[in-house]
């Protein structure tokens, strides 16, 4: 078991289980071991105006459900509006995931339309193994754990972004808590 002080508190590291318990034993969040592709994201400058590093190419903030493209470290579109996944079914957090396929009229075998029809999802840009991708959908509703961008997004995200591309996908809170740790 590990131990940290932060300001006047003590945090315990609990083994392998990730998680920070205070002394009173209540559950304070993330253990301060972070997998090395964060790491290596926190020892990066951020993207001014994102909660993402330079080196990205996507960002996206699951706590604002807000996404940038992002080209030599400048914002060069949004934020804009995202769903992320629900439901069960949450958008996985990463900070090297990689663009590994784009198919501009993909249709989902996974997900159904009311009719039982493959649901479309066009401009498809998938970046995490299990079918999540960037694509067209309501920003207003929950995906599997895809995210939805408005069309004229999702076809500007189809058109920047190029295989081995870096997305990260973040929770904006828990980024600048880890960089201050760093500090």
């Amino acid at each position: 078991m590990r131990v940290r002080r932060t300001g006047t508190r003590r945090l315990l590291g609990v083994g392998g289980l990730g998680l920070a318990v205070l002394a009173t034993g209540l559950v304070a969040g993330p253990a301060f071991a972070e997998s090395p592709a964060a790491a290596a994201a926190h020892r990066e400058p951020i993207a001014e105006g994102t909660p993402c590093s330079v080196s990205a190419k996507a960002c996206v903030d699951l706590e604002t459900q807000r996404a940038w493209l992002i080209q030599d470290g400048k914002i060069m579109r949004g934020p804009v509006p995202i769903a992320s996944g629900g439901n069960g079914e949450e958008t996985p957090v990463g900070h090297s995931l990689r663009v590994y396929r784009k198919d501009k009229d993909h249709v989902s075998q996974e997900s159904r339309l009311p009719n039982g029809d493959p649901a479309p999802m066009p401009w498809s840009v998938f970046f995490q193994d299990g079918g999540i991708a960037f694509h067209s959908g309501d920003p207003a509703r929950s995906s599997g754990g895809c995210i939805h961008l408005e069309p004229a997004d999702a076809e500007a995200w189809f058109s920047y972004l190029q295989i081995n591309d870096q997305v990260q996908v973040v929770n904006a809170s828990e980024e600048q808590a880890a960089r201050a740790q760093q500090q």
